[in-house]
């Protein structure tokens, strides 16, 4: 089906709309992945608040003009799956490289986060950041460690302490 002027403007400008708002983005080519699996993928994405999109690559070369994700344009070949991680840079990485597990044919071909567009080893790395929650989680776990040993270190001195008095 054949897009008018007016609907191509609309998607080029939802897209700015979400380069905007996003922390990164990653794109994959979907040949060969059904529709129903495409649709569970979207509704992982959608409780982890990314936003997922499969546009035309000549729409979105233009729509990633003078954005963040500009550096994308070459990797953009194929069919190609679109997403943009709003809440944590990692997010979207993580869902695509579990995805891809799953279904082989799955390929990611590029990945943005601060401007730079991101190698497989860079992406593995954004893929494995910790969620915010999870960070606050591991710092408040290690508070508790130095906070125990700290108080069993001193436990210990207090010991030594009275039996040196007691001698």
């Amino acid at each position: 089906m054949a897009l008018n002027l007016q609907e191509k403007k609309k998607i080029i400008s939802d897209i700015k709309k979400n380069t905007n708002i996003a922390l990164s983005v990653i794109i994959a080519d979907y040949t060969n992945i059904t529709v129903n699996r495409l649709y569970k993928l979207k509704k992982i994405a959608k409780e982890k608040k990314i936003i997922i999109n499969i546009v035309k690559n000549n729409l979105l070369k233009i729509a990633i003009q003078n954005t963040q994700f500009s550096c994308l344009k070459n990797a953009i070949k194929g069919p190609t799956l679109i997403a943009y991680a709003l809440k944590n840079p990692g997010s979207a990485a993580r869902i695509f490289q579990e995805f891809a597990k799953e279904n082989k044919s799955f390929k990611i071909t590029g990945a943005v986060f601060e401007n730079k567009l991101l190698n497989e080893e860079e992406i593995n790395f954004l893929a494995n950041m910790p969620t915010y929650k999870e960070a606050i989680v591991k710092l408040i776990t290690l508070l508790k460690e130095i906070t125990i040993g700290r108080f069993a270190r001193l436990l210990f001195l207090l010991k030594k302490n009275k039996e040196q008095t007691i001698e």
